[in-house]
């Protein structure tokens, strides 16, 4: 799962690189930290399983972002699950930068 919202992060908009570079400068040494998870254990994976981690933004706030996470094997689902991050700076919760905030909004269902 922490793959999937490592590529999520990654694949918000097609200059990444630029999107990331402004947030170091306005939060130097941030990071996204996970704050809370609600977890769904609906079906069994199973060992060699190919699995899909499918990862989208449910609410997208000032210092923190709600992540809906699903963990498939084809087209049965196996876990659901509602993750809270937080964007910090420096050990503290700041607040995500403009530019970064924007994309994860635009990416909203």
């Amino acid at each position: 799962m922490e793959r999937g919202r490592t590529n999520y992060l990654r694949l918000l908009g097609a200059d990444q690189r630029a999107l990331f570079a402004e947030a170091e400068t306005e939060a130097p040494g941030f990071a996204f930290v996970v704050r809370a998870m609600k977890l769904e254990f609906l079906r069994p994976a199973h060992m060699d399983d190919l699995l899909d981690v499918v990862t989208r933004p449910l609410e997208v706030r000032g210092a923190s972002i709600t992540l809906h996470q699903e963990i498939r094997r084809g087209a049965i689902l196996l876990l659901e699950a509602d993750v809270k991050v937080a964007f910090v700076s420096g050990g503290r919760a700041r607040p995500i930068p403009k530019a970064l905030r924007v994309a994860m909004k635009a990416d909203q269902a």
